[in-house]
Protein backbone atom coordinates (compact mmCIF):
# COMPACT_ATOMS: atom_id res chain seq x y z
CA UNK A 1 0.00 0.00 0.00
CA UNK A 2 2.71 2.03 0.91
CA UNK A 3 4.33 1.28 -2.34
CA UNK A 4 1.21 2.61 -4.42
CA UNK A 5 0.85 5.24 -2.39
CA UNK A 6 4.34 6.74 -3.43
CA UNK A 7 2.91 7.74 -7.00
CA UNK A 8 -0.13 8.43 -6.09
CA UNK A 9 0.32 12.28 -4.56
CA UNK A 10 -2.37 14.94 -5.75
CA UNK A 11 -0.91 18.61 -6.16
CA UNK A 12 -2.82 20.67 -3.73
CA UNK A 13 -3.13 24.56 -4.09
CA UNK A 14 -0.42 24.93 -6.58
CA UNK A 15 -1.19 28.42 -7.58
CA UNK A 16 -2.05 29.87 -4.06
CA UNK A 17 0.28 28.19 -1.79
CA UNK A 18 2.14 31.48 -1.45
CA UNK A 19 -0.95 33.19 0.07
CA UNK A 20 -1.65 29.91 2.17
CA UNK A 21 -1.14 32.12 5.46
CA UNK A 22 -3.73 34.59 4.84
CA UNK A 23 -6.02 32.18 6.80
CA UNK A 24 -3.64 31.64 9.27
CA UNK A 25 -4.30 33.71 13.03
CA UNK A 26 -1.62 36.27 13.10
CA UNK A 27 -0.08 35.76 16.60
CA UNK A 28 2.71 33.10 18.50
CA UNK A 29 0.50 30.49 17.99
CA UNK A 30 -1.04 29.82 20.99
CA UNK A 31 -1.90 32.84 22.63
CA UNK A 32 -5.22 32.42 22.69
CA UNK A 33 -5.16 29.57 25.42
CA UNK A 34 -8.07 28.57 27.15
CA UNK A 35 -7.91 29.23 31.05
CA UNK A 36 -8.28 26.59 33.46
CA UNK A 37 -12.03 26.93 34.10
CA UNK A 38 -12.48 26.31 30.37
CA UNK A 39 -10.14 23.48 29.90
CA UNK A 40 -12.31 21.65 32.68
CA UNK A 41 -15.51 22.37 30.25
CA UNK A 42 -13.13 20.43 27.48
CA UNK A 43 -14.11 17.45 29.09
CA UNK A 44 -10.94 16.54 29.87
CA UNK A 45 -11.61 15.68 33.93
CA UNK A 46 -12.64 11.96 34.66
CA UNK A 47 -15.51 12.26 36.61
CA UNK A 48 -14.66 8.84 38.20
CA UNK A 49 -11.24 8.93 39.58
CA UNK A 50 -9.54 5.88 40.14
CA UNK A 51 -8.41 4.04 43.42
CA UNK A 52 -6.36 0.74 44.43
CA UNK A 53 -5.48 -0.08 40.76
CA UNK A 54 -3.62 1.06 38.05
CA UNK A 55 -4.81 3.53 35.15
CA UNK A 56 -5.62 3.00 32.06
CA UNK A 57 -4.88 5.31 29.37
CA UNK A 58 -5.49 5.27 25.34
CA UNK A 59 -4.00 7.44 23.07
CA UNK A 60 -3.88 8.14 19.67
CA UNK A 61 -0.61 9.37 17.17
CA UNK A 62 2.93 8.65 18.80
CA UNK A 63 3.55 11.98 19.27
CA UNK A 64 0.48 12.41 21.62
CA UNK A 65 1.59 8.85 22.84
CA UNK A 66 4.97 10.25 24.06
CA UNK A 67 3.71 13.14 25.54
CA UNK A 68 1.69 11.30 27.53
CA UNK A 69 4.11 8.71 28.57
CA UNK A 70 6.71 11.59 29.57
CA UNK A 71 3.79 12.70 31.74
CA UNK A 72 2.37 9.72 33.34
CA UNK A 73 6.19 8.32 34.24
CA UNK A 74 6.54 5.55 36.74
CA UNK A 75 3.19 6.17 38.46
CA UNK A 76 2.00 2.62 37.11
CA UNK A 77 -0.26 3.40 34.42
CA UNK A 78 -0.84 1.50 31.46
CA UNK A 79 -0.79 3.64 27.99
CA UNK A 80 -1.95 1.96 24.96
CA UNK A 81 -0.85 3.67 21.31
CA UNK A 82 -3.95 3.08 19.09
CA UNK A 83 -2.41 4.56 15.67
CA UNK A 84 0.68 2.33 14.52
CA UNK A 85 3.36 4.67 13.91
CA UNK A 86 4.12 5.75 10.49
CA UNK A 87 0.18 5.66 9.10
CA UNK A 88 -1.70 8.06 8.07
CA UNK A 89 -3.66 9.54 11.05
CA UNK A 90 -5.87 11.52 8.97
CA UNK A 91 -7.48 8.49 6.81
CA UNK A 92 -6.98 5.66 10.14
CA UNK A 93 -9.89 3.59 11.05
CA UNK A 94 -9.38 2.09 14.31
CA UNK A 95 -9.91 -1.65 13.41
CA UNK A 96 -12.35 -4.42 15.84
CA UNK A 97 -9.82 -5.34 18.12
CA UNK A 98 -9.32 -1.12 19.28
CA UNK A 99 -12.62 -1.87 20.84
CA UNK A 100 -11.82 -3.83 23.48
CA UNK A 101 -9.10 -1.82 23.93
CA UNK A 102 -11.12 1.00 24.55
CA UNK A 103 -13.49 -0.05 26.73
CA UNK A 104 -11.19 -0.59 29.48
CA UNK A 105 -10.16 3.30 29.04
CA UNK A 106 -10.12 5.90 32.04
CA UNK A 107 -8.48 7.83 29.55
CA UNK A 108 -8.29 8.48 26.09
CA UNK A 109 -5.66 11.26 25.11
CA UNK A 110 -6.87 12.28 21.09
CA UNK A 111 -5.31 15.55 19.32
CA UNK A 112 -8.88 16.58 18.49
CA UNK A 113 -9.54 19.64 15.86
CA UNK A 114 -11.39 17.17 13.71
CA UNK A 115 -8.51 14.37 12.96
CA UNK A 116 -9.33 11.16 15.16
CA UNK A 117 -13.00 11.14 14.17
CA UNK A 118 -13.71 7.16 14.06
CA UNK A 119 -11.38 6.86 16.98
CA UNK A 120 -13.51 9.30 19.37
CA UNK A 121 -16.91 7.87 17.87
CA UNK A 122 -15.38 4.16 18.54
CA UNK A 123 -14.51 5.35 22.57
CA UNK A 124 -17.21 6.97 22.70
CA UNK A 125 -19.69 4.13 22.39
CA UNK A 126 -17.12 1.84 24.44
CA UNK A 127 -16.01 3.50 27.01
CA UNK A 128 -16.85 2.62 30.85
CA UNK A 129 -19.04 4.85 32.97
CA UNK A 130 -16.95 8.11 33.89
CA UNK A 131 -14.30 7.84 31.28
CA UNK A 132 -13.36 10.44 29.20
CA UNK A 133 -11.99 11.64 25.71
CA UNK A 134 -9.85 14.62 26.22
CA UNK A 135 -9.08 16.58 22.77
CA UNK A 136 -5.82 17.97 23.34
CA UNK A 137 -6.00 20.73 20.38
CA UNK A 138 -9.02 21.69 21.33
CA UNK A 139 -8.39 22.05 24.63
CA UNK A 140 -5.51 24.55 23.93
CA UNK A 141 -6.06 26.48 21.65
CA UNK A 142 -9.53 28.62 20.68
CA UNK A 143 -11.68 27.92 17.30
CA UNK A 144 -10.91 31.49 16.04
CA UNK A 145 -7.53 30.34 16.16
CA UNK A 146 -7.25 27.02 13.78
CA UNK A 147 -5.52 27.92 10.86
CA UNK A 148 -7.03 26.68 7.46
CA UNK A 149 -5.37 26.95 4.06
CA UNK A 150 -4.56 25.22 0.85
CA UNK A 151 -4.65 21.61 2.45
CA UNK A 152 -7.44 22.05 5.31
CA UNK A 153 -9.57 24.47 3.70
CA UNK A 154 -12.52 26.18 6.05
CA UNK A 155 -15.01 25.11 3.61
CA UNK A 156 -14.02 21.32 4.07
CA UNK A 157 -14.69 21.96 8.04
CA UNK A 158 -11.55 20.82 9.38
CA UNK A 159 -8.38 22.99 10.56
CA UNK A 160 -4.78 21.85 9.87
CA UNK A 161 -4.88 19.90 13.35
CA UNK A 162 -0.69 19.57 13.45
CA UNK A 163 -0.36 21.76 16.48
CA UNK A 164 2.39 19.84 18.19
CA UNK A 165 5.34 20.41 15.60
CA UNK A 166 4.92 24.20 17.64
CA UNK A 167 6.71 22.75 20.91
CA UNK A 168 5.14 25.42 22.71
CA UNK A 169 1.93 23.70 22.31
CA UNK A 170 3.35 20.65 23.63
CA UNK A 171 3.93 21.68 26.68
CA UNK A 172 0.20 23.32 27.00
CA UNK A 173 -0.71 19.69 25.38
CA UNK A 174 1.39 18.66 28.59
CA UNK A 175 -0.23 20.66 30.61
CA UNK A 176 -3.67 19.51 30.39
CA UNK A 177 -2.69 15.67 30.14
CA UNK A 178 -1.00 16.68 33.81
CA UNK A 179 -4.15 17.99 35.21
CA UNK A 180 -6.25 15.33 33.91
CA UNK A 181 -3.90 12.72 35.15
CA UNK A 182 -3.83 14.23 38.14
CA UNK A 183 -7.78 14.38 38.53
CA UNK A 184 -8.30 10.62 37.47
CA UNK A 185 -5.37 9.44 39.78
CA UNK A 186 -4.81 11.85 42.56
CA UNK A 187 -3.04 9.38 44.75
CA UNK A 188 -0.21 9.66 41.92
CA UNK A 189 -0.76 13.51 40.95
CA UNK A 190 2.40 14.53 42.70
CA UNK A 191 4.30 12.15 40.40
CA UNK A 192 2.31 13.77 37.25
CA UNK A 193 3.09 17.17 38.46
CA UNK A 194 6.88 16.75 39.03
CA UNK A 195 7.07 14.84 35.21
CA UNK A 196 5.29 18.04 33.59
CA UNK A 197 8.09 20.08 34.86
CA UNK A 198 10.68 17.77 34.08
CA UNK A 199 9.15 17.61 30.39
CA UNK A 200 7.88 21.26 30.16
CA UNK A 201 11.69 22.26 30.89
CA UNK A 202 13.29 20.18 28.00
CA UNK A 203 10.76 21.17 25.17
CA UNK A 204 11.41 25.05 26.11
CA UNK A 205 15.45 24.16 25.88
CA UNK A 206 13.83 22.94 22.29
CA UNK A 207 11.79 25.72 21.49
CA UNK A 208 15.53 27.75 21.81
CA UNK A 209 17.48 25.92 20.38
CA UNK A 210 15.18 25.81 17.19
CA UNK A 211 14.65 29.81 17.57
CA UNK A 212 18.84 29.77 17.60
CA UNK A 213 19.03 27.85 14.79
CA UNK A 214 16.49 29.65 12.81
CA UNK A 215 18.45 32.95 13.27
CA UNK A 216 21.31 31.60 11.23
CA UNK A 217 18.88 31.36 8.30
CA UNK A 218 17.62 34.49 6.16
CA UNK A 219 13.81 35.21 6.15
CA UNK A 220 14.68 34.33 2.58
CA UNK A 221 15.75 30.55 3.66
CA UNK A 222 13.18 29.72 5.89
CA UNK A 223 10.31 28.33 3.15
CA UNK A 224 8.68 24.94 3.12
CA UNK A 225 7.47 22.22 0.46
CA UNK A 226 6.60 19.24 2.36
CA UNK A 227 5.38 16.04 2.02
CA UNK A 228 2.55 16.69 4.37
CA UNK A 229 0.70 20.26 5.15
CA UNK A 230 2.58 19.62 9.04
CA UNK A 231 3.85 22.73 9.65
CA UNK A 232 1.33 25.79 9.56
CA UNK A 233 1.60 26.58 13.35
CA UNK A 234 5.16 25.71 13.43
CA UNK A 235 5.81 28.20 10.89
CA UNK A 236 3.71 30.77 12.61
CA UNK A 237 5.63 30.63 16.03
CA UNK A 238 9.08 30.38 13.79
CA UNK A 239 8.47 32.84 11.27
CA UNK A 240 8.86 30.39 8.49
CA UNK A 241 6.91 30.25 5.12
CA UNK A 242 4.86 26.98 4.38
CA UNK A 243 4.91 27.40 0.61
CA UNK A 244 3.01 24.14 -0.48
CA UNK A 245 2.38 20.57 0.30
CA UNK A 246 2.34 17.44 -1.59
CA UNK A 247 0.03 14.25 0.22
CA UNK A 248 -0.81 10.57 -0.68
CA UNK A 249 -4.67 11.55 -1.49
CA UNK A 250 -5.50 9.49 -4.86
CA UNK A 251 -4.35 6.51 -6.76
CA UNK A 252 -4.43 8.47 -9.68
CA UNK A 253 -0.97 9.62 -11.40
CA UNK A 254 -1.01 13.44 -10.65
CA UNK A 255 -0.97 15.05 -14.62
CA UNK A 256 1.70 17.00 -16.43
CA UNK A 257 -0.04 19.85 -15.83
CA UNK A 258 0.23 19.31 -11.92
CA UNK A 259 3.89 18.64 -12.19
CA UNK A 260 4.94 21.68 -14.64
CA UNK A 261 2.75 23.74 -12.11
CA UNK A 262 5.20 22.48 -9.19
CA UNK A 263 8.01 22.88 -10.96
CA UNK A 264 7.18 26.65 -11.93
CA UNK A 265 6.91 27.31 -8.18
CA UNK A 266 9.41 25.73 -6.66
CA UNK A 267 11.36 28.24 -8.92
CA UNK A 268 9.48 31.48 -8.98
CA UNK A 269 10.13 31.00 -4.60
CA UNK A 270 13.59 30.24 -5.02
CA UNK A 271 13.14 26.71 -2.91
CA UNK A 272 16.35 25.86 -1.17
CA UNK A 273 15.10 22.08 -0.80
CA UNK A 274 12.11 20.06 -1.20
CA UNK A 275 11.32 17.45 1.95
CA UNK A 276 9.39 14.44 1.21
CA UNK A 277 8.53 11.32 3.99
CA UNK A 278 10.39 8.80 5.47
CA UNK A 279 7.29 6.64 5.25
CA UNK A 280 6.11 7.87 1.63
CA UNK A 281 9.58 8.04 -0.31
CA UNK A 282 8.86 9.34 -3.73
CA UNK A 283 10.31 9.27 -7.27
CA UNK A 284 8.12 11.77 -8.41
CA UNK A 285 9.30 14.26 -6.05
CA UNK A 286 13.20 13.52 -6.61
CA UNK A 287 12.55 14.07 -10.36
CA UNK A 288 11.17 17.36 -9.56
CA UNK A 289 14.19 18.15 -7.66
CA UNK A 290 16.41 17.22 -10.41
CA UNK A 291 14.63 19.27 -13.11
CA UNK A 292 14.46 22.46 -10.36
CA UNK A 293 18.17 21.27 -9.45
CA UNK A 294 16.61 21.80 -5.69
CA UNK A 295 18.08 19.41 -2.98
CA UNK A 296 15.47 16.54 -2.49
CA UNK A 297 15.68 15.29 1.39
CA UNK A 298 13.47 12.12 1.79
CA UNK A 299 13.15 11.69 5.80
CA UNK A 300 11.23 14.39 7.24
CA UNK A 301 8.76 11.93 10.19
CA UNK A 302 5.54 13.47 10.58
CA UNK A 303 3.90 10.61 13.55
CA UNK A 304 6.97 8.27 13.13
CA UNK A 305 9.31 8.56 16.07
CA UNK A 306 13.18 7.78 15.52
CA UNK A 307 15.13 4.92 17.29
CA UNK A 308 13.86 1.78 19.15
CA UNK A 309 11.43 2.29 21.81
CA UNK A 310 12.65 3.14 25.23
CA UNK A 311 15.27 5.31 23.33
CA UNK A 312 15.75 8.98 23.98
CA UNK A 313 15.67 9.46 20.36
CA UNK A 314 12.01 7.62 20.48
CA UNK A 315 10.19 10.85 21.76
CA UNK A 316 8.52 13.42 21.12
CA UNK A 317 11.52 15.86 21.80
CA UNK A 318 13.36 13.42 19.35
CA UNK A 319 10.92 13.40 16.88
CA UNK A 320 11.17 17.01 16.54
CA UNK A 321 14.37 17.64 16.93
CA UNK A 322 15.09 15.22 14.06
CA UNK A 323 12.80 17.05 11.79
CA UNK A 324 14.51 20.35 12.44
CA UNK A 325 18.01 19.52 12.26
CA UNK A 326 17.07 17.91 8.84
CA UNK A 327 15.18 21.11 7.85
CA UNK A 328 17.41 23.47 9.08
CA UNK A 329 20.41 22.10 7.75
CA UNK A 330 18.70 21.46 4.27
CA UNK A 331 17.97 24.95 3.50
CA UNK A 332 21.71 25.70 4.83
CA UNK A 333 21.61 26.90 8.50
CA UNK A 334 23.58 25.91 11.48
CA UNK A 335 21.18 23.53 13.69
CA UNK A 336 24.05 22.86 16.20
CA UNK A 337 22.06 23.83 18.92
CA UNK A 338 19.53 21.67 18.46
CA UNK A 339 22.33 18.99 18.05
CA UNK A 340 23.72 19.66 21.08
CA UNK A 341 20.21 18.99 23.19
CA UNK A 342 20.08 16.65 25.82
CA UNK A 343 17.53 14.30 25.20
CA UNK A 344 17.24 11.77 27.75
CA UNK A 345 13.87 11.15 28.52
CA UNK A 346 12.49 12.90 31.55
CA UNK A 347 10.43 10.01 32.58
CA UNK A 348 10.34 6.32 32.22
CA UNK A 349 8.29 5.63 28.88
CA UNK A 350 6.04 2.49 29.29
CA UNK A 351 3.62 3.03 26.48
CA UNK A 352 3.09 0.93 24.10
CA UNK A 353 3.56 2.11 20.49
CA UNK A 354 1.85 -0.43 17.66
CA UNK A 355 3.80 -0.79 14.46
Amino acid sequence: MRRLLVTSFIFIGLAGCSDSASTAPQNSGNSAKLTDTELASKNCVSNAPVSSRSLNIVTTVAPITSIVAAIAGDAGAIINGLVPEGTNSHTFEPPPSAASVLENADLVFINGLVLEEPTKDLAKSNMREGAVVCELGTAILAESDWIYDFSFPKSGGKPNPHLWTNPTMAIDYAMVVRDALAHADPTNASVYRANYTKFAAQIAKLDEAMQAATQTLSVAQRKLLTYHDAYAYFALHYDWKVIGAIQPASFEEPTAKDIVALIRQVRSEDVQAIFGSEVFPSPILEQIGKETGVKYVDILRDDDLPGERGMPEHSYAGLMRFDFVTMVESLGGDASALESLDLSLTAPDVAMYPQ
